[in-house]
């Protein structure tokens, strides 16, 4: 894709990655070439794009990536343990990404959405979940909140009080409970 783009004469000013799915069950039970494709698609897919077009961004002096992960990047999954994880590398390599590109005119953003009403509930064969429904944010919101931070330099975007609070509450807390607190939230 970006051989093409470049053949055309095509300038990627940003590049937004909004791009991935989970799976919830047991590690061991989830159909190994199904995790496979998410750290594919969630840690590969958006490794390759970044590293073809930042390139040229930063020749230019302007742009940016707007990398989409999850509030679950803060802390470990049980029961999605794979899509955490991959979302907390999207979380570090964005935030790496940003240090390494500052004074370029080149930006990183990660936006962190916590629950958030997508088809992702489904694709990820969710159990129904009252804690997710009273706490999730329309795509739109989310959406909004990102392109803001994106346009302010920000780093980090994590909309939502609730969403941020949970997101910073694990690095306070011993590692066994936001470990078990997210078993609780995934089972």
């Amino acid at each position: 894709m970006h051989e093409s783009l470049r053949n055309r004469g095509v300038e990627v000013d940003v590049l937004v990655y909004n791009a991935g799915f989970g799976m919830q069950g047991p590690f061991h039970a989830i159909d190994a070439a199904r995790q496979s494709e998410m750290v594919r698609l969630n840690v590969l897919a958006l490794t390759e794009l970044s590293r073809a077009f930042l390139p040229a961004m930063v020749a230019r002096r302007r742009g940016g990536l707007l990398n989409v992960a999850s509030t679950a990047a803060f802390q470990p999954g049980p029961f999605m343990s794979v899509y955490y994880a991959t979302k907390a590398f999207v979380l570090f390599l964005t935030e790496g990404i940003a240090e390494e590109l500052k004074g370029t005119g080149v930006t990183a953003t990660c936006l962190c959405p916590g629950p958030t009403f997508t088809e992702f509930v489904a694709r990820a064969d969710m159990k129904p979940n009252p804690a997710f429904d009273a706490t999730a944010m329309s795509a739109e919101r989310a959406a909004r909140k990102g392109h803001r931070a994106f346009r302010r330099g920000r780093v980090v975007a994590i909309p939502g009080a609730m969403n941020a609070l949970g997101a910073f509450l694990p690095r306070l807390a011993p590692r066994w409970l936001p470990r078990k607190v997210t078993r609780r939230l995934n089972t």
